[in-house]
């Protein structure tokens, strides 16, 4: 499996990616009743910068990455006591259907094929379980400086469509934070979504 986030692990935890990554972690628990007794998976830990904050609340935590590099940031913050499962691989790597919440904060423009994985997102969810989902408004590539990525945000109509396809029920979605950036004196404002849906 290619690690293209091997260079960027050890720096990951900036301040900004710090900052970021709690707006999404304090909407999502603002949004949705959690319960001590849930299973929650998270698509993209990363170095757990999100997941961390939701173990807290929920009996077990599943973290997962494709990139092994970050997970090993991962585990450095981790103890005797942590509520973690670490999966390196895909998220249809996972196939038990005991999850009662899958999260994800800026990491599904990254996956391929967002059709079929919302699809499996529903065969291992429980019965009216959830689903929150943070990523960018469709941008013009500038916010990954045009590198190739799969997704260049997203129309959230389309994303949405997606998931009543797939068999949920769309709750909500809003624009939860803005993100500004300035480049050669350019400011550029990208719009963060949240996408909140239940299994029927």
């Amino acid at each position: 499996m290619n690690d293209t986030f091997i260079s960027k692990a050890a720096d990951w935890d900036s301040p900004d990616k710090i900052n970021m990554t709690k707006k999404f972690a304090d909407e999502l628990i603002r949004s949705i009743n959690l319960s001590p007794s849930w299973k929650a998976l998270e698509i993209g830990t990363g170095t757990g910068l999100a997941g961390l904050q939701i173990e807290h609340f929920v009996h077990k935590v599943v973290l997962e990455d494709t990139s092994a590099s970050m997970l090993e940031v991962l585990k450095q913050k981790l103890n005797e006591n942590s509520k973690v499962e670490i999966l390196n691989g895909e998220v249809t790597d996972y196939t038990s259907q005991d999850i009662d919440l899958v999260f994800s904060n800026m990491a599904f423009h990254h996956i391929n094929d967002i059709e079929n994985t919302v699809k499996h997102l529903a065969s291992i969810t429980k019965a009216n379980g959830w689903v929150v989902i943070g990523d960018l408004v469709t941008e013009d590539g500038s916010f990954h400086r045009f590198e190739p990525i799969p997704h260049r945000g997203f129309d959230t109509t389309i994303l949405s469509g997606q998931f009543v396809q797939a068999g949920f029920d769309v709750k909500s979605i809003r624009i939860f934070n803005v993100i500004s950036r300035t480049v050669d004196a350019v400011t550029t404002l990208y719009e963060q979504f949240m996408l909140i849906a239940q299994r029927k």
